[in-house]
């Protein structure tokens, strides 16, 4: 999808972060947006903020772990833009893993979230993308967790190695439709995601508090310190619009990143280098 002009836009974690960013990419290049964010006050914030680029701007409460909730975003896209041709399910989460305090209401948001929010996004705008036949685009964020094991045992990184394997199935059977798919899989990136359980469900249960002394809280630190470090949201948007444009399955971001992959696919085709060996 070469032209962005005219044509609509759907960001799901729109409020902040990548989301915002990528809203002010589109919109910047001429797109209608629509913004879904489960935060009323940085949602709003957010559509004004970039009703000062185009009018064409609009926000919808949306709770991408409910599918009936992400359903309701859509129908607000359709109603107030008409055909949607890029849709960005980018909403994530994270939450502390490990071997040491396995909780499985961790597991569950960050699994709901960060995996079954991009299904939820996809089951409601590709019937509607398909039908329209003016083609379109469907980028799902992943990370650089889905890529290499650097975080070990995690909620987190199991849920981005699942949506980078989604993303490359989905790419195989939309092409021969005029549909692109990206995945994102950025390293650090200067978020607010280490505060993602201000947005956590009852549901879910209460967060947890690590044992300031464990490995997992020395983990979550350094993290966060490398997060602050991070690139801009808008270095990566800036990527996902030249992916867009030139249909790439893979957005990468963090050159740096290069050897940590290098190394998990050498020690991969070892192990079939070594079957084929006998």
């Amino acid at each position: 999808m070469r032209e962005f002009v005219g044509k609509t836009a759907f960001v799901t974690g729109g409020a902040a972060g990548i989301g915002l960013a990528l809203g002010r990419a589109f919109a910047r290049s001429g797109m209608k947006v629509m913004l879904a964010d489960i935060e009323t006050d940085a949602l709003q914030a957010a559509v004004k903020s970039l009703q000062e680029i185009s009018p064409d701007i609009r926000g919808t409460i949306c709770d991408v772990a409910d599918a009936e909730s992400v359903e309701r975003a859509a129908q607000a896209a359709f109603d107030a833009f008409g055909r949607v041709h890029v849709v960005c399910n980018n909403a994530g989460v994270a939450a502390g893993g490990g071997i040491d305090h396995i909780s499985l209401d961790n597991w569950r948001w960050v699994i709901d979230v960060n995996l079954m929010g991009v299904l939820h996004g996809i089951k409601s705008f590709l019937p509607h993308i398909r039908a329209h036949g003016e083609g379109g685009h469907i980028v799902n964020t992943a990370s650089m967790a889905g890529m290499n094991s650097g975080l070990g045992f995690s909620p987190y990184a199991a849920s981005k190695f699942a949506v980078v394997a989604m993303s490359e199935g989905l790419s195989v059977q939309l092409k021969p439709h005029g549909i692109g798919v990206s995945v994102i899989c950025p390293s650090f990136v200067r978020t607010g995601i280490g505060q993602s359980g201000r947005n956590r469900p009852a549901r879910y249960g209460p967060t947890q508090p690590l044992d300031p002394a464990s490995p997992a809280a020395a983990m979550v630190a350094e993290i966060a310190r490398r997060i602050e470090a991070g690139i801009e949201p808008s270095d990566v948007a800036a990527r996902v619009l030249s992916a867009i444009r030139n249909d790439e399955l893979y957005v990468f971001t963090h050159p740096n990143r290069r050897q940590e992959v290098d190394e998990r696919f050498a020690a991969i085709q070892a192990a079939m280098d070594k079957v084929v060996a006998g």
